[in-house]
This record gives C-alpha cells, structure tokens and sequence, in this order.
C-alpha cells in the first residue's frame, strides 16, 4: 500500500504542545466525548476531563485553541517515571512508541545540558501534568490520523528570556537549542519562547521534515493558536491535510 497520506504544519509565530493537540484534534473530528475518552487512556487520573478544544479568534481571523483546566501539582518526575506511565496506558503500541520516543529525544537532551544521562535527567517543566497531556494526546492522535508524511515549515526563533526551574534562560532555551540541530530556523521580530520543547521533541519523534509545502490535494485546514500572541507576526499554525502527488501536473487544470 503506497504512504501518500499528508500533513503539513505551516508555523509563523512558533509552536506548542497545546497548539499540536488542538489541530490534531480538529483534523480527526474530535467530538468533546471521544476526545475525554483518549485522555482517559493516558491512565492519569488528574487529566481526565481537563482539555477543551474551543474557538478562538486573534485579529479577528478564527481558528481554534486547547482550555486546559489542571490541579496544581509540585511533583518532579524522572524520565523513567514517565516512560512507567506511557507504558502502564491504554494508548496504542504506536502511540506509546512515540510518546516515549518524544521523551526520551527530551531526556537526551536535558543530559546534555545538566551533564546527566537520560534516565538521571528529572524532568521539571516538561514533567508537569500539562506536558505529559501534550506529549500523549499529540501522540495518540497523530495515530488516530495514521498520518504518513509529515512536512512543517522551518522554524521561528527569537531573543529573549523564558522562566524555568532553573532561573531565568536565554530564548530558545538550552534543550530547545539542542533539539532543533538539523532544522531550518529563522529570526523573528519578537521576544521570548516560540519553540516550547515537548513541540520540538514531539515533531521529530513523528518524522517531521522540514521545507516548502509539499506537493499535496488539500483536503481539510485547521488553524491553532496557542497562549500567547505576538505583535506584528501572523500568528496560529495552520494544520492542511490531505494526499501526496509526485507531480504538480497530475492536478493541474
């Protein structure tokens, strides 16, 4: 069977866990119900019924966002801690594979930066509620699609100060940093955070390319916007899905 199922991710003002869940959530039709039921599945119970997919406008072009309503928790996980939890799921084998595939691409990179090895690595911000819903629903629904070919738009940085546990870090921040070796980038004119990193680990654990639009029949666009809007930037990700074709000619009129 050819891989000719497409979706390409286009992202001006950067990208998010958040954002990634709430355009694949649009893409696979995700009534409020089926999405609660996928939750469920990550097997924690602090994050059953915690996300809503709602409307959202910004500069009056609509499009869609995740309202995520989570118990305060001061709990710092490791990484083996989160790989028990992917594992103990009901998600999916290739759902699993991936979400622990975006951990682990993380847990390296934190290594690296704190002089650690993976499994020593424990995990502050990105061991938050809100990053193992981003990481495992993201993971999930991408399954759900059985999208083959994934093609984002290189990605935008900027300067800037991002708080963390540990003090305030310099935009992208040092595991972002590492993490986008490989991937096209370029500067914004704006401050702070584009690149969260469950986005940057989560899109190279699901294969992304990163180029032009590929050569592709639209079928169905979303947009997303995530938590912050930046000024004079087109902001939200735009999510097109559809079929590959070798050839542009194949489809012109």
């Amino acid at each position: 069977m050819s891989r000719n199922k497409t979706l390409t991710i286009r992202m001006p003002s950067g990208i998010s866990g958040d954002m990634l869940l709430t355009g694949l959530a649009r893409l696979a039709n995700m009534d409020p119900p089926a999405l609660s039921a996928m939750v469920e599945d990550i097997g924690v119970p602090a994050l059953n019924d915690c996300v809503r997919i709602i409307p959202a406008q910004v500069n009056e072009l609509s499009g869609w966002r995740a309202e995520v309503t989570l118990p305060q928790e001061h709990s710092h996980r490791t990484f083996d801690d989160i790989r028990r939890i992917i594992r103990a799921s009901r998600l999916t084998p290739p759902a699993k594979a991936l979400a622990e595939d975006a951990f682990h691409r993380l847990a390296v990179a934190e290594g690296v930066v704190h002089n650690q090895s993976p499994d020593q690595v424990t995990f502050h911000e990105v061991g938050a509620l809100d990053s193992i819903l981003d990481v495992c629903l993201s993971a999930a629904l991408f399954d759900h699609l059985q999208i083959d070919h994934l093609r984002c738009s290189p990605l935008p940085v900027c300067d800037g100060t991002v708080q963390s546990a540990h003090g305030v870090l310099a935009t992208p921040a040092p595991a972002v940093l590492l993490l986008l070796e490989g991937v096209p980038v370029y500067g914004i004119d704006s401050e702070g955070e584009t690149v969260t990193p469950t986005a940057i680990s989560l899109l190279k654990a699901m294969g992304a390319e990163f180029g032009l639009w590929p050569p592709m029949m639209v079928e169905r666009v979303e947009r997303a916007y995530g938590g912050r809007v930046l000024p004079n930037i087109p902001n939200g990700a735009i999510f097109a899905l559809g079929q590959a074709y070798e050839s542009p000619d194949n489809y012109r009129s």
